[in-house]
């Protein structure tokens, strides 16, 4: 699942591909927490086990992609 986060003032997004097993429903309960609170920061753990935190404050907005067992490739593709 990959999470991509605008960050105020920044002409870039940061993306996180998230590990196979993540539940998407608790990751997206625990931004929607944080982004009420605007306060504190958001961490997120990658595939490969690096840690990502993000200040709530710098957030501009964030989207959570589908699982990756919902992607298709190829030609069959949507």
């Amino acid at each position: 699942m990959d999470v991509r986060i605008g960050i105020i003032q920044s002409p870039k997004e940061l993306e996180v591909e998230l590990k196979d097993d993540a539940d998407r429903d608790k990751v997206v309960a625990e931004i929607e927490k944080l982004l009420k609170s605007g306060d504190g920061v958001l961490w997120l753990t990658d595939r490969k086990g690096r840690r990502i935190g993000v200040p709530v404050a710098k957030v501009a907005y964030i989207e959570v992609g589908a699982p990756t067992a919902e992607r298709r490739v190829g030609f069959g593709a949507p």
